[in-house]
């Protein structure tokens, strides 16, 4: 999949989460099979921009290119503004936020909100657009409300304004994230479409992948929750697309690894206490499927340092690990059957 003069091979693209998709996260999932990650939405009010959040998401140190920022508001000009500040900070593509459903980001007429003004959606599209060299890519739902899929309408509107790439959620705003993602409003964008089409919506598994390509037709794929604690998905789905066969799941040593190198970025990125802080969501997606993982996730989240938190950690997944060699569950024991 081409975005401007970007290649993004795999076509599988880390969904901008809020407080998730921070550097850390993002090159671990570049790492392990992603083909572009997203940023988490940054705020196109310049008076924002100086908070300890906002600079520590628009810090792109030593992040594997092409580094994508997503931009929210609502004022075509403050957009621009802010596309052109996030690009002077080493933004290669930039995303516009028109899918967020979440009640804070509407109530500012931002995010899904957008797509209930089709004129607003044009005019922030070529502001943007026009203010800087990059490619501008676009994130939508199928429309406002279930009643009102207007997602083709945008789309049409999104290229000829000249947005390089749309993704589109599988919803509409007034579902947020429940029920099952609905396929054929994707489809329909992108057999109107000459652009990429970026299918995203309850993509969880290699054969989900594969299923929602062949309904949507899309150009890749974005995935955001099915990430969580599990950033393997995209070398498990790049691996499935490609030979018709999943890689071996990872042992619980080599997700400790994983884990343990994703705190230890989180760390870096943050300093010692809001970076425990922060970590403890990531430990518990991380050992949500695994034994003992409710005594366990009490118990970390009472520690208060790095390196206590780090060796609990490491521990967990070597004592997991044992467990798994002595009882093989059914999987593995068909595996070395094998």
């Amino acid at each position: 999949m081409q975005i401007g003069p970007h290649i993004i091979d795999p076509p599988l693209v880390l969904a901008p989460m809020a407080g998730v998709t921070d550097r850390a996260f993002r090159n671990l999932c570049r790492q392990l099979g992603a083909g572009l990650a997203v940023s988490e939405m940054t705020i196109s009010d310049a008076r924002f921009w100086k908070t300890e959040k906002s600079r520590t998401r628009m810090d792109h140190r030593d992040e594997p290119g092409p580094i994508s920022v997503q931009i929210a508001g609502s004022d075509p000009q403050l957009l621009a503004q802010a596309a052109q500040h996030n690009v002077a900070l080493g933004a290669q593509i930039i995303d516009i936020n028109m899918g967020c459903p979440a009640k804070k980001v509407c109530k500012a007429d931002a995010g899904s909100a957008l797509m209930r003004d089709e004129a607003l959606v044009e005019r922030i599209c070529r502001a943007v657009v026009s203010a800087v060299p990059v490619p501008v890519t676009l994130k939508i739902r199928t429309g406002w409300s279930r009643a009102a899929r207007n997602a083709p309408t945008i789309a049409r509107i999104a290229e000829d304004a000249g947005i390089a790439a749309l993704a589109v959620h599988g919803r509409a705003r007034d579902d947020h994230f429940k029920g099952e993602a609905e396929y054929e409003t994707i489809a329909a964008i992108k057999r109107g479409s000459s652009i990429p089409v970026i299918a995203n919506g309850d993509v969880d598994t290699p054969e989900k992948a594969r299923m929602v390509l062949a309904a949507t037709g899309a150009d890749g794929l974005m995935i955001g929750r099915a990430a969580l604690g599990r950033p393997w998905i995209f070398r498990d789905i790049a691996q499935f697309l490609a030979t018709g066969a999943r890689p071996p799941p990872p042992s619980p040593q080599q997700v400790g690894a994983w884990l343990l190198e994703h705190l230890d970025a989180l760390y870096e990125l943050y300093g010692e206490a809001q970076g425990v802080r922060i970590a403890r969501k990531h430990i518990q997606w991380y050992c949500a499927d695994h034994t003992d993982a409710e005594p366990f996730w009490h118990s970390v989240n009472r520690l208060e340092s790095t390196a206590l938190q780090r060796t609990a950690v490491a521990a967990f997944f070597n004592a997991e690990s044992n467990v798994r060699l002595q009882t093989p569950c059914d999987d593995e024991a068909l595996e070395i059957a094998a």
